[in-house]
């Protein structure tokens, strides 16, 4: 069978069997009754030319044909309406074009009239398969795609089978399908197609050369349309066509879907595009946020009530607000977009305006205030009240200081004596706040900070400089602190841990040799009830008041000491009083903490501003595990006792007159 012999599809979309001769004599009048077809279908890419957005996938598909390095199965995957189906219709086309003179090859530029192009263009093509795997998912439909590749192409060069929503496929069908896909026939070739990458399984996905889609941009989509509209002879306004661009969010069909929809009701301006979609104008929009980032309750409440009576629904009205809040926060980001044509004028003038009296801070809070609230209306049983209550949320949330304000107040309010500025200057009482603090504050207000305190007695300190830290009433930390907390100088650096395991100096890294050997029951003993009586090695005494516990503990301990250390410990009970066990001693650490924590002047003057506030968890980075100081200790063996006792670090010279 030849070229000529091939049924071609009529002009005028009928079916085969409508065919009229093509002779010089008959004229083909389009019937009235012909049904419109909509802008998708009506301007749906032929080429790789017409498809838009799609760059590197065009390039790479162009250079494959020019090699003649085609592969034999491909994987489609986007969002909707990007082209993945009309991309495997050209695929498709490609491999079976043989030319205006009927001689050609395999291209990338598929010519359109020949009579494989023209079949696959009326979707009536043998050859060219279409399977909708949402609707067909089962095994028995891919035995059908698996027993027609045996056979060879009836009148195109390759057989092509174009699977849609291939995720759809039970495991069954795609366990089926891997050794046809793997190896298929040297005249078969699949395309799939999918929105859903993530299900479809690894061992289809090596078999093929994925290519992802990428949502087309707001800018190129706009332009596509206004050519569209010229073809159509309609006249749209650019910021129309800059909102639909925008609605259709990336997809080239739903944005022609709304193009056309537009046409049809004489939709030609901004305006009376907004109201087709649904959403609020975009200067009521800013109204309202204007209103609201000046606290007007009022006046918000106005709009809100005169965009609900329009038919605007009040959770589509706050997104639009969101929306509003990011244009603001990247036209603060990135200044040239006010130079641009990205954004509509409105958003440039008056958005632009707007970023410039909020703050960054404002704008973040407003963001996540609407961003809860949102949720909020969506589970509430009357969405209008719902929305109408964020709103007034928002107002009063717009008078509140931002916490770098706050921040500023308390540090002005602390610098600043009772006799005010130009009265008598005092100086400030000292700082007994120990090193490496950390306090949180939790109240009432949703309001926090965080700031390094540093004192004159942590100058000489081993530990951290002190950090105060305050956090809203759910734990939440609104600021960091201004630096990361560096050692003193007369602190060494840390030394790398050596290959040979030393041997525990003091009775707590004992304790931590333990936990190390993952031993969580004699570690817990150990720390919560064992008492240390003399830890002079070759020996350790402790006192545990349960007999039981105290057997098993100490063999435990000689057991971990003999694998550790052959030979060279020994453990002994004892029933003297020992020292707190280091559970107790981390207790009165924090204790000692919580009390120098509450003197100290900043968390004295936050309480002041904020009655109903109350003090956390105290928390020292500088301390260990068991929440206990480090240890000044030397290594055994050398001319040091190990009952050494050290002068503790705040205590007093000792005068060279007192040596005579």
């Amino acid at each position: 069978m030849t070229d000529d012999d091939l049924p071609l599809p009529p002009e005028n979309g009928g079916g085969f069997l409508d065919e009229e001769p093509s002779s010089p004599s008959v004229k083909h009048v389009s019937s009235p009754a012909t049904p419109y077809r909509v802008l998708a279908r009506k301007y749906r890419p032929q080429t790789f030319e017409d498809l838009i957005g799609q760059d590197s996938l065009v390039r790479i598909l162009r250079r494959a044909f020019e090699l003649g390095r085609v592969a034999h199965a491909f994987m489609l995957t986007g969002v909707r309406g990007v082209g993945k189906t009309t991309t495997a219709r050209i695929i498709a086309r490609a491999l079976n074009c043989t030319g205006v003179d009927g001689k050609g090859g395999p291209t990338s530029e598929p010519c359109g009239v020949c009579p494989n192009c023209r079949a696959i263009l009326a979707d009536r093509h043998p050859d060219v398969l279409e399977m909708d795997a949402a609707s067909r998912t089962g095994v028995e439909d891919v035995r059908e795609i698996i027993e027609a590749a045996r056979f060879r192409p009836m009148q195109a060069r390759m057989k092509v089978f174009i699977i849609d929503e291939v995720h759809m496929l039970s495991r069954n069908a795609f366990n089926a399908l891997l050794k046809t896909l793997e190896e298929p026939p040297a005249q078969v070739t699949f395309i799939f197609a999918t929105t859903e990458l993530r299900k479809v399984p690894v061992t289809v996905l090596s078999r093929c050369q994925r290519f992802d889609l990428q949502r087309v941009p707001q800018k190129i989509l706009a332009e596509h349309f206004r050519r569209v509209a010229e073809k159509e002879k309609v006249e749209l306004s650019s910021e129309a066509l800059a909102l639909i661009a925008r609605v259709a969010d990336g997809s080239v069909r739903d944005g022609l879907s709304l193009l056309d929809q537009a046409i049809a009701q004489g939709a030609k301006d901004v305006d009376s595009v907004s109201t087709m979609l649904g959403l609020a104008d975009r200067g009521l929009v800013f109204d309202l946020l204007e209103a609201a980032m000046a606290g007007q309750v009022a006046k918000v409440l106005e709009i809100a009530a005169h965009a609900y009576a329009h038919g605007v629904d009040l959770g589509v009205l706050l997104a639009d607000v969101m929306d509003a809040l990011h244009v603001l926060s990247r036209l603060k980001a990135l200044p040239k977009l006010r130079e641009g044509l990205e954004l509509p004028e409105i958003e440039r003038v008056r958005g632009g305006a707007l970023a410039d009296r909020l703050s960054v801070s404002v704008l973040s809070r407003a963001w996540q205030l609407l961003l809860k609230g949102l949720a909020e209306v969506e589970i509430a049983p009357n969405r209008q009240q719902a929305a109408e209550m964020v709103l007034i949320r928002l107002c009063y949330a717009s008078l509140l200081p931002t916490p770098d304000r706050l921040i500023r107040q308390l540090q002005q309010r602390e610098e600043l004596s009772p006799g005010g500025e130009g009265g008598m200057h005092h100086e400030s009482p000292p700082d007994h706040s120990p090193g490496g603090r950390r306090a949180s504050l939790r109240g009432g207000s949703a309001l926090a900070q965080e700031r390094v305190v540093s004192s004159p007695a942590l100058q000489h300190d081993t530990s951290p400089r002190a950090s105060l830290r305050l956090v809203t009433e759910d734990g939440a930390l609104v600021q960091q602190a201004e630096g990361a907390p560096a050692l003193p100088e007369n602190v060494a650096p840390p030394v790398e841990e050596s290959t040979a395991r030393l041997m525990p100096r003091t009775w707590r890294e004992m304790v931590m040799l333990v936990r190390e050997e993952q031993e969580p029951w004699l570690h817990g003993i150990l720390r919560l009830e064992a008492h240390i009586v003399r830890f002079a090695p070759p020996e350790i005494a402790l006192r545990i008041d349960d007999e039981k516990v105290r057997r098993r503990a100490l063999k435990d301990l000689s057991r971990v000491l003999d694998r550790l250390y052959p030979g060279k410990w020994r453990v002994v009970a004892s029933e003297e009083k020992g020292s707190p066990t280091l559970d107790e001693q981390g207790a009165e650490v924090e204790a000692l903490h919580r009390e120098e924590a509450v003197r100290h002047p900043l968390v004295q003057a936050i309480l002041n501003v904020f009655p109903g506030a109350k003090i956390g968890d105290v928390n020292d980075e500088s301390l260990d595990d068991y929440g206990l100081p480090p240890e000044l200790t030397m290594p055994l063996g050398e001319d040091a006792s190990p009952h050494l006792e050290f002068a503790p670090i705040d205590a007093d010279a000792i005068n060279e007159d007192d040596l005579d």
